[in-house]
């Protein structure tokens, strides 16, 4: 395994870690043809609950 032979940087650290980046959620339509509201992928729909054209949880 490499091991550091030297210390590094603070701003060699931090411009390192600055790629460092959180990506914003992809959101997707529901498949639901009377609801459309926009959703996290892979996930039941906040608005109508459902999910794969199936009722999985009550709508909030």
């Amino acid at each position: 395994m490499a091991v550091p032979k030297r210390k590094m940087s603070r701003s060699n650290t931090r411009s390192r870690r600055s790629q460092w980046k959180a990506s914003a959620v992809h959101l997707v339509p529901c498949a639901n043809r009377a609801c459309k509201e926009l959703k996290p992928q892979h996930v039941a729909c906040p608005n109508c609950g459902q999910y794969s054209g199936r009722q999985v949880v009550e709508p909030a």
